[in-house]
């Protein structure tokens, strides 16, 4: 079976479509606050996707660390407002300390092409 990677680096991939699977690297977004940081980050989410040839609708699971679990409920009101409510993912999110100190929302992403 195939390996397909978007976004080769020299650590790591934007995305791996293997068979009929896409696995999303973390994806982190700008800004101060976790509703900015989580908008931009989702809007890459939908761009690697796109570029996987698949989109928010085939999600299958998605694991979200906060750096304070203080930021679930503005974290939820960004997913809620972007995720399909037709087809929500399995889910989880969990406190985590992140890769850089001003990271407070990351998203991993497994999709269905």
């Amino acid at each position: 079976m195939s390996i397909k990677r978007i976004e080769p680096g020299a650590r790591m991939s934007g995305a791996v479509i293997h068979g009929n699977t896409v696995y999303l690297a973390g994806q982190v977004g700008d800004g101060e606050t976790v509703t900015e940081q989580a908008k931009d980050a989702l809007a890459e989410v939908d761009r690697l996707l796109a570029a996987a040839g698949t989109d928010k609708t085939k999600i299958l699971q998605t694991i979200i660390y906060l750096s304070d679990i203080a930021y679930f409920g503005e974290m939820n009101a960004v997913w809620e407002a972007w995720i399909d409510p037709a087809n929500p993912p399995a889910r989880a999110t969990s406190e985590a300390k992140l890769a850089a100190p001003n990271y407070k929302v990351e998203f991993i992403v497994t999709a269905a092409l």
